[in-house]
């Protein structure tokens, strides 16, 4: 088998990534639904399990949103593409793990941005070695505590929105 020229190559995964996009509709209204389900699903167990002060259930509840709403176009867009032209099977995990992974790991970025910026008072000057080091530790340290802490707060409704879409994502890419 002989290898393809550079460019054809270069045309045929610019092909596949502009295949891969997801209308604006699609995104819009997606990322609208997404964010509410995720911020839903953090109220949901925040209310349930009487924690702390309305202000502070309002405020993780808007970050699991704010995460779940930036996850949205990034996780359809990672499923689309590793799930163009294969079965239904590889479109419904593709869908589940790039959701899952796109909303924690957005979600819990910035939970370790805020954890960070509560914490920015006791490190050192920015730009140095020692706030450097300082810096990757407190979000590292941030999200390590929202894995084991936060990921709670998706189930069982953020588990189901889970479900749902996946299977919507299947449908849509038969």
């Amino acid at each position: 088998m002989t290898p393809l020229p550079q460019s054809t190559a270069r045309n045929r995964a610019r092909d596949r990534v502009r295949r891969a996009l997801p209308s604006l509709g699609v995104a819009l209204s997606g990322t609208l639904l997404w964010g509410v389900a995720m911020g839903a699903s953090a109220l949901l167990n925040l209310l349930l399990d009487d924690w702390e002060t309305a202000a502070k259930i309002r405020f993780v509840s808007l970050l699991y949103a704010a995460g779940g709403a930036l996850a949205f176009p990034v996780g359809l867009f990672l499923a689309r593409i590793v799930s163009l032209g294969r079965h239904w099977e590889l479109a419904l995990a593709a869908a589940f793990v790039c959701l899952l992974v796109a909303t924690i790991g957005f979600t819990g970025g910035l939970f370790a941005l805020q954890y960070r910026s509560y914490y920015a008072g006791w490190h050192a000057p920015a730009l140095t070695i020692t706030w450097a080091f300082e810096f990757v530790y407190t979000v590292a340290t941030a999200f390590y505590q929202f894995v084991v802490l936060g990921i709670r707060l998706y189930f069982p409704l953020g588990f189901i929105a889970l479900a749902v879409a996946s299977v919507w994502f299947a449908r849509k890419q038969r």
